[in-house]
């Protein structure tokens, strides 16, 4: 009975690593004694007894077969020794997937490799054979809705053997979730699939270049065999029997496999007829279907479907498509023509247009349509604003005076064409200016302020669109993504030979409608040659400052909306000019206006005196200046962008000239109240100070004003004026930034004060030449000589005389204005006594009674007045008594001053008027 041998010991595998049917060699100790001992070989769980070879007991070489576990120990079984064990393991790689059109150097078990359901009576195309997983990552299926996605890929398909093969649908479907660095490893795949089949056939055979050195050394074997046998010899040649069988093999398959592959071919030739059959039934039927989609408006539809069918027939060398695809071609050229009408149609929205020029330009549209979108519009714009203007004008001659929906700024002149000008939102400044006025307000708009109301609506509802347009035809935006990327480099060099013929039309737009309202509201600002263009108002009186105001703010806030565009400001230049020359032309109209309104306070003097000696006109003078200021204040504000009406030197001499000319203008009116007649001087209520004494009674309450007292009360008036007024409306004036206000004040103080010393000397004359006239008659009244007379017993009768009536001035003078009183009376004293002092002067002798009975008089009237005396009347009342001898007695000058003090005692109520409680300055 033998030793039973050691169990089987597995030290070595070569190679250690490899795909299903690898040939490996394995190495190791008690392997087996023969062939026939060797019972059992696993490797990896695989039993791989049928491909074992046994070649000693230390070597046996065998392919690895298909195995569940990746990774596993080698196991040999003999009958002498049991199962053995390993001290290695073998590693089983996943075999590459090979398609059944790919090359392969070894035999391929394609039931292994194809896992799809078998249906022997529904053929396979031998093109889908192909690999179910092309990125080599793993699949994830999506949870999007199949229908979904077919709605979303229209006419494409997520297989990747399809013509109409799409990229975005497969990813979508088996790989939604896939993390990027994955789809970066499928890209490398791809790279690596495509490289090997780059490399050919050659790469193939060096891979199973051992396979052939197999087949070679088997041939050789079979060769050397049959010639060591000597069969060939006898039975003839075993190669040439055996091509006869291969060959008998090859017609028996082929006649098993003739049915199959027939009904292959005609399927598939089937399959191609219908598929060329559902063309022709698209171009057949795309005429009709490309007019109805027209009536209905489809134009999205008839463009996708001309696309299609040019991209499959544009080259077509057969003639009945190029017949159908010629009448496509004359049903696209009359739908271009009719985008194109679409577009050029006026008035059309913005929206509309970016929708025909984007058709236009997905149907290849000859031309620039969008540029002649633009033209057309540009031309439209100009259209409509003359013919706002033709309205108006022929409105204003046909029936002027009469409120016609052209003056009402929310009617539309042309409803067809200006309807939905009313819509826009720009127009918040129309509404916001017309919310608080009412159908009189409406009513009595001038014609001129509704048109330039209606002009600059009409440009900021239609210039914001026209903007964007071109806007859009400069980004590109206009355009389909299609249509962007074939014309964009045309299109660019188109927008830089365009801009400059753009800004032209942006310029004309708005020349035109400073041209219009020049031509409205500054007719001398345009030249004769665009008068009949421009103009064409009949109008005979000028607008109210009110108005101009009006206007201007319009055209501000017209602007506004035009900067908000951002249209540079070079364009927008001569809106700003039209402004200046607006804001300049109102202020001299304001002015104007304010002289006339001034011409008419005289009518409107009352002779009502205040307890100062005013009456009401120099405060009406001030207001009504202030308010004309008021009014232009907002003219006279510059917002930003403007420039300072006063800024041109010829700008400021006209206001300043306008400014001074409404002092001279109330000046003017002074001077005429106080020249007025007595037969035009109203009755009117004369107000007296109560505070002051009655020194004549009482006073008819109804009084006709005497020309002394209104002499008096305009000289009041000008002090008043001089004091404050003036010095209050320069104030004003530099308050809104006039300019030259210090010659404004001088001229106009200038004027006053001559008025007023002009008035000041005929009251003096009208009042001191009767007094003075009174001395000397009074003086030498019932034959007095100086030279024989009595002694003194008093003052004489005229010196009495000629001081009432130096207070019948006084009382006048003081009901009026006390204020007048001190230079009335100064210049009235000085008057006397000048005059007393000629006549002294004249006497050639005096008595000693005669001496006493001057010196008497003239000290009791220069006592009297002595609270009004200047130095000329007391250098005249110095000169009257150097005439005079001196007094030669102490008797004299003891009668002198009880004659005096007597004189004083009896007069001393008349002469309290003469005594002041404190000194006035008194006015020369």
């Amino acid at each position: 009975m033998s030793r039973l041998r050691q169990p089987p010991l597995v030290t070595g595998i070569s190679p250690n690593e490899g795909i299903p049917w690898t040939k490996v060699t394995i190495r190791g100790e008690n392997l087996g004694t023969g062939p026939t001992d060797l019972i059992g070989l696993t490797i990896c769980g695989h039993n791989c007894l049928l491909t074992a070879e046994w070649m000693s007991a230390s070597k046996i070489v065998c392919r690895v077969g298909q195995a569940k576990n990746d990774k596993g120990d080698i196991i040999v079984t003999t009958k002498s020794g049991g199962k053995g064990t390993s001290t290695v393991s073998f590693k089983l790689l996943k075999p590459e997937k090979i398609g059944i059109l790919d090359q392969s150097a070894v035999w391929v078990d394609e039931m292994n490799y194809y896992d799809m359901p078998t249906d022997r009576n529904k053929g396979i195309p031998p093109l889908s054979l192909r690999p179910a997983n092309p990125l080599g990552i793993e699949i994830e299926k999506s949870k999007f809705p199949q229908k979904d996605l077919e709605m979303l890929f229209h006419g494409l398909s997520a297989d990747f053997t399809s013509e109409n093969f799409s990229a975005a649908w497969y990813l979508i479907e088996n790989h939604s979730t896939t993390s990027f660095e994955q789809l970066k490893m499928a890209v490398t795949n791809l790279k690596r699939q495509a490289n090997k089949k780059s490399e050919g056939s050659l790469a193939y055979v060096k891979g199973g270049l051992s396979t052939f050195f197999e087949a070679q050394d088997a041939l050789s074997a079979i060769h050397q065999k049959l010639e060591a046998d000597g069969t060939e010899k006898v039975e003839g040649s075993m190669t040439q029997k055996l091509e006869n069988v291969l060959n008998r093999a090859s017609n028996t398959a082929d006649t098993l496999f003739q049915e199959v592959l027939g009904r292959k071919d005609k399927a598939d030739s089937t399959r191609n007829a219908l598929n060329v059959l559902q063309r022709f039934k698209f171009l057949f039927n795309l005429p009709l279907n490309i007019e109805r989609n027209i009536q209905k408006g489809d134009y999205d539809v008839v463009i996708n479907d001309y696309e299609k069918a040019k991209s499959l027939f544009g080259k077509t060398e057969v003639q009945v498509f190029k017949k159908y695809y010629a009448e496509v071609e004359t049903r696209i050229e009359a739908l271009r023509e009719l985008l194109l009408d679409k577009l050029l149609e006026t008035p059309s929205t913005l929206h509309d247009q970016k929708r025909y020029i984007r058709y236009l330009s997905d149907l290849h549209a000859p031309g620039d349509p969008a540029w002649q979108c633009i033209r057309a519009q540009h031309e439209w714009i100009l259209q409509l604003m003359h013919a706002c203007k033709d309205g108006f004008v022929k409105d204003l001659k046909g029936t002027p005076g009469l409120h016609s929906p052209m003056l009402d700024p929310d009617t539309d002149v042309r409803p067809s064409v200006l309807g939905h000008l009313g819509q826009t939102a720009s127009l918040k400044r129309g509404s916001s200016f017309q919310s608080g006025r009412d159908d009189t307000w409406r009513y009595k708009t001038p014609h001129r302020v509704a048109f330039v109301e209606k002009l600059t609506k009409l440009v900021i509802s239609q210039l914001p669109n026209f903007w964007k347009l071109w806007i859009s035809y400069v980004n590109g935006s206009l355009f389909s993504e299609t249509a962007e990327k074939s014309g964009q480099i045309e299109r660019s060099k188109n927008v830089r030979q365009r801009q400059n013929d753009f800004k032209k039309m942006i310029q004309e737009v708005t020349y035109s409608l400073v041209k219009l309202i020049r031509g409205a509201l500054l007719p001398l600002s345009i030249w004769d040659s665009e008068a009949r263009q421009y103009g064409g108002w009949e109008v005979k009186s000028e607008l109210s400052g009110q108005w101009f105001t009006h206007v201007v703010q319009t055209i501000r806030l017209t602007y506004e909306s035009l900067t908000a565009l951002e249209i540079p400001n070079d364009m927008l230049q001569t809106i700003q000019d039209l402004i200046l020359d607006l804001r300049v032309r109102c202020v001299m109209v304001t002015l104007q206006h304010t002289a006339e309104e001034i011409k008419k306070l005289a009518e409107k003097e009352d002779w009502i005196v205040d307890n100062e000696g005013l009456t009401s006109l120099p405060c009406q003078f001030e207001q009504c200046i202030v308010h004309s200021l008021q009014s232009l204040k907002g003219v006279l504000e510059c917002k930003p962008g403007e420039a300072s009406v006063f800024q041109q030197p010829k700008t400021q001499e006209e206001v300043c000239q306008l400014s001074i000319n409404i002092m001279q203008v109330f000046i003017y009116c002074l001077e005429q109240l106080s020249t007025k007649p007595d037969a035009d001087t109203d009755t009117t209520h004369l107000s007296i100070d109560v505070s002051s004494p009655d020194l004549f009674g009482s006073i008819h309450e109804d009084f006709s004003l005497a020309s002394e007292q209104r002499i008096l009360i305009v000289l009041s008036n000008c002090c008043y004026l001089e004091r404050h007024t003036f010095l209050n409306i320069a104030e004003h004036f530099e308050k809104h930034n006039f300019q030259g206000i210090e010659k404004i004040t001088q001229v106009s103080m200038a004027s006053l004060k001559e008025l007023d010393q002009r008035l000041f000397e005929n009251y003096i004359e009208l009042k001191a030449d009767p007094i003075v006239g009174s001395l000397e008659p009074g003086i030498y009244a019932g034959y007095f000589d100086w030279k024989d007379c009595l002694p003194p017993t008093g003052v004489r009768n005229y010196l009495k005389e000629a001081l009432v009536n130096i207070i019948a001035v006084h009382a006048e003078v003081f009901t009026i204005s006390k204020e007048l009183v001190p230079r009335v009376l100064s210049k009235v004293v000085e008057a006397v006594s000048e005059e007393l002092s000629r006549l002294m002067q004249c006497v050639s002798a005096f008595s000693r009674n005669g001496a006493l009975q001057a010196r008497l008089e003239i000290c009791a009237l220069r006592d009297t007045v002595a609270l009004y005396l200047t130095p000329e009347s007391k250098s005249s009342f110095k000169q009257a008594v150097e005439a005079l001898p001196q007094l030669s007695s102490g008797a004299d000058k003891k009668l002198l001053e009880e004659l005096l003090n007597k004189f004083k005692s009896s007069m001393h109520l008349q002469l309290t008027c003469f005594q002041a409680a404190s000194s006035t300055m008194m006015k020369t």
